[in-house]
């Protein structure tokens, strides 16, 4: 898939206050639709039918269906590459698909502050939310990528599990045979990448356009240079400062990173220009993805991808 036209650099903070009001007009949409009935109907009683599961990205709704196998529905709001969480718009479609919901998934911390409002706005008695930032100790404010962060994406695991067995608790051996096989299994090569790369380049020196590489390296103990106030400001569509653009200058132009890392869904002009200077001097560089490229793959083949081709980057600037 060709990556995405870059964002303009405002794109977020110009959208930050019409999508509450986006928000708001749809939950007003949803709750007169019909779809949530008065106070809410009580989905279906745990052990008949496939658990109905939502998930306002499509990242976690791989992991979730994985988990649930033959027994859970899984719905993803959020499943185009080129759309932008921060800023999607739902839908009195996406309203209905919440309403009919047994249990779902949202980020949190203010990644998808529509789909909270939306799950407001439509009440069903019984249903189960996990906010994933909730439940990994991240407030609002934070750094809302936890799906790049390999021991984050373990405990959301273990909480999807534990939820579906609450749920249906006649299917709760299923569950755990399904958790155990995603674990050792699917994530098999996942879990080895990452287990390979902080044994071999722990501490090494990296750089990175944006704030989406920030868990990742921390779980990797790699060593992030970029100042963090540089790739806050690209994750979120502002402008960088005069002093950040020429720190991060500085760090290629005189080698004190051994690889940069990128989000090509994502490519402003200050990251192109930072990937032509990295390329300059000889730094390998990698990209990452904001959602899974393509739009179909598993949770598991995306990262895995992406971790080879770093592990390779470093290997070729470590000579190890």
């Amino acid at each position: 898939m060709a990556a995405s036209a870059p964002r303009p650099p405002a794109r977020r903070r110009l959208r930050l206050a019409l999508r509450s009001a986006a928000a708001g007009a749809l939950a007003l949409v949803a709750a007169c639709s019909g779809s949530s009935g008065g106070g809410g109907s009580s989905p279906a009683a745990p052990g008949v039918g496939a658990i109905q599961v939502v998930a306002a990205e499509n990242f976690w709704g791989s992991i979730a269906g994985q988990l649930g196998g033959e027994h859970v529905k899984v719905t993803n709001i959020i499943s185009n590459p080129d759309a932008d969480p921060h800023d999607y718009e739902p839908t009195a479609g996406d309203a209905r698909t919440v309403a009919g919901a047994r249990y779902v998934v949202v980020n949190g911390v203010g990644y998808d502050a529509w789909a909270t409002k939306l799950l407001a706005a439509n009440p069903v008695s019984g249903r189960t939310m996990l906010t994933v930032g909730e439940l990994v100790g991240v407030k609002e404010g934070g750094n809302p990528h936890r799906w790049y962060s390999p021991s984050d994406v373990h405990r959301v695991i273990e909480q999807i599990t534990a939820d579906y067995k609450r749920i249906d608790p006649a299917d709760a051996a299923y569950f755990d045979r399904q958790k155990t096989a995603f674990e050792s299994q699917a994530l098999g090569r996942y879990n080895q990448l990452i287990s390979d790369i902080r044994t071999r380049y722990a501490d090494t020196p990296i750089g990175a356009s944006e704030s989406i590489v920030t868990p990742l390296a921390e779980d990797l103990k790699l060593k992030l240079l970029t100042p963090e106030s540089f790739l806050d400001a690209v994750s979120e569509g502002t402008d960088p400062t005069a002093q950040d653009k020429a720190t991060v200058d500085q760090q290629i132009g005189g080698r004190q990173i051994k690889v940069y890392v990128y989000n090509r869904q994502n490519s402003t002009p200050d990251v192109q220009a930072q990937v032509k200077a990295a390329e300059a001097q000889g730094i390998p560089v990698t990209t990452v993805t904001e959602t899974p490229d393509p739009p179909g793959a598993s949770f598991q083949d995306w990262q895995v991808g992406q971790l080879r081709s770093l592990e390779q980057a470093l290997a070729t600037a470590t000579g190890r």
